[in-house]
């Protein structure tokens, strides 16, 4: 038979295998894997097939790899097939090879999309920094990592809805609040420290007077009522335990001050700072390309009564138990380290507890998966949440938690901190005004989440070959710079000839072709490094191509070809880059 140009090789090659598989061993339950040979001279595709086969018939392989091939059906896509061993190589014919370029001319911006998810619907819930000051380099990578998921996902199949965690109950939002009220109350002319344990940074100072403008007076309050039975601090070079004990101490008593003194009015200075910060935070995020369906509030989930509902469930299944006045969850019968406490003595509940009543809202919302992207540090919250799903007869299988490494960035060979608290922070709105929002989302996903990164400034802004992002954008522009000469309607394009492609012209088709693997692969894993390397690659063997052969020749068929050619790979470098979130200009 003699297959359509545009035909998926994989798709025929599957075909052509099972349907040899029938004759040969009817009753064998076989999966037919296909994979690109690593070694070129090994064909386009390979399978083991014979080699599965021969465990189960306890034959041998080679034997049986030369059965199935003699009862290979007749295809015009396949020009040769080999036997190497127990592997079967297949090689593609040039005309089938090439013939991926109509494909791509014809499907456009789809081109690459998988039912692979099959409409499943996904929650994907990513950042959820505290909102207590700007986003730094750190939150970057997340950021940049879970948006790129979010739409690799979309483009595989999936339902996607991207989440933020808003953590608006804690104690954090509370320290923020108190960090602004003690500036504005030094801003208005009362002497009251700022903690070296509270938030520092320039914002913070900028909120204070942001109050101090808007509400002149109202939050004043005499320096000996806000410092009433307050414990010293301990002296600043002590750093044992108890002193780290001795400080927060000292924090918790001016919130309760700032509670006593203010009242309602506490909580007006409280959700003015919440909200400044969430602000901020969205428009970085928004302006970086990383969207949200759902901003979701801790709050809600004590004022709903579903933490407490949550503890509740696991008590009546008797995961909890009383110790010292505490409800303690037995987590360490799931898999944990230790038990965890849920809800305290005085009544009030940990913030894991509210992490379980957050995961219960997830499931009880019907998704069918559910992909948490976490900082490396919080690798040891993963067996108690399972673990609580699971004491409340849910599916953990169901919850996937990615772990996205720290990022570090380095100005020459100095390392810069980023604490939160002592406002030392290179924030993410700086990065990205320093080497732009493209340097920013490819460098972030340019290697696989569970690795430490390095962000080398100085290679995210140079424009040289070194520089992927530069390196692939310039593959782009040199593209549409031919397109802008010839000048003429790329539509035309769709019937040109492909017949006489050259080894480089099939090289490149080949590697075109290789697109829909790696999104269903990068899928798959969680990787969208993988689309960034994929890019790479094709960016390359463009360049050689373009290197050594001129596209506006005379010759109007093989112009025609070559324009084809080059459309198609501008347009797989564009549905790539729209997922890893960068641009694709046409002049540089």
């Amino acid at each position: 038979m003699l297959d359509s140009l545009t035909n998926d090789p994989r798709v025929v090659l599957t075909d052509l295998l099972r349907r040899a598989l029938a004759n040969v061993a009817p009753e064998a339950d076989i999966p037919v894997m296909l994979e690109r040979p690593r070694v070129a001279a090994h064909g386009d595709f390979a399978t083991n097939i014979a080699m599965q086969l021969a465990k189960q018939m306890k034959k041998n392989p080679k034997e049986l790899a030369e059965r199935l091939v003699a009862e290979l059906p007749a295809s015009g896509l396949v020009q040769k097939v080999e036997i190497a061993g127990g592997f079967i190589n297949f090689t593609i014919a040039p005309l089938a090879k090439a013939g991926v370029v109509l494909k791509v001319l014809e499907a456009g911006d789809d081109y690459g999309r998988s039912a692979q998810g099959g409409g499943r619907k996904v929650l994907l819930e990513f950042v959820s920094a505290n909102p207590t000051g700007p986003l730094h380099v750190g939150h970057g990578r997340g950021a940049a990592y879970g948006a790129s998921i979010a739409d690799l996902l979309a483009f595989a199949g999936w339902d996607v809805t991207s989440e933020y965690y808003v953590n608006d109950a804690g104690r954090q939002t509370d320290i923020l609040a108190l960090s602004t009220w003690l500036r504005y109350l030094g801003l208005r002319g009362i002497a009251a420290d700022l903690p070296p344990n509270a938030y520092q940074g320039d914002y913070v100072g900028k909120m204070a007077a942001s109050l101090a403008e808007n509400e002149g007076d109202r939050y004043l309050r005499a320096a000996l009522e806000v410092m009433e039975g307050v414990p010293a601090l301990p002296a600043p070079e002590r750093e044992d335990d108890a002193a780290k004990h001795e400080r927060e101490a000292h924090l918790d008593a001016l919130i309760a001050n700032g509670k006593k003194l203010l009242g309602e009015d506490w909580q007006a200075v409280h959700d003015f700072v919440l909200a400044e910060q969430l602000a901020d935070g969205r428009s970085d995020l928004e302006e970086f390309g990383a969207r949200f369906d759902i901003w979701f509030s801790e709050k809600a989930l004590f004022d709903t009564g579903l933490v407490a509902r949550s503890v509740a469930l696991l008590e009546e299944a008797g995961h909890i138990y009383l110790q010292d006045g505490a409800k303690w969850f037995r987590s360490s019968a799931f898999g944990d380290e230790k038990d965890r406490v849920a809800q305290r003595e005085n009544g009030l509940y940990t913030y894991f507890a509210s992490d379980i009543a957050y995961h219960l809202n997830k499931y009880e919302r019907g998704f069918d998966r559910m992909i948490n992207i976490w900082g490396a540090d919080h690798h040891g919250y993963i067996p108690r949440v399972k673990g609580a799903l699971r004491a409340l007869n849910l599916d953990a299988d169901r919850l996937d938690v990615v772990l996205v490494q720290f990022a570090s960035l380095y100005r020459g060979k100095e390392k810069v901190s980023m604490s939160t608290r002592s406002g030392e922070f290179v924030t993410l709105r700086e990065l990205r005004n320093e080497v732009g929002n493209d340097a920013c989302r490819f460098f972030y996903v340019s290697r696989k989440a569970d690795q430490h990164l390095d962000f080398d400034l100085e290679l995210a802004k140079s424009q040289s070959n070194d520089n992927p992002v530069y390196y692939i954008q310039y593959a782009h522009a040199r593209i549409a710079s031919v397109f802008r000469e010839w000048g003429l309607d790329p539509a035309v394009l769709k019937s040109a000839d492909l017949a006489s492609f050259s080894e480089r012209e099939l090289a490149l088709a080949s590697e075109i072709s290789r697109f829909p693997e790696v999104i269903e692969a990068a899928a798959e894993d969680l990787s969208p490094h993988q689309v960034a390397f994929y890019l790479k690659d094709l960016a390359t063997c463009f360049h050689a191509w373009y290197n050594a052969d001129r596209i506006l020749v005379e010759d109007e068929p093989a112009k025609n070809r070559r324009l084809a050619l080059a459309a198609a790979t501008r347009q797989v470098i564009r549905n790539g880059m729209n997922i890893l979130g960068v641009s694709c200009p046409d002049s540089m």
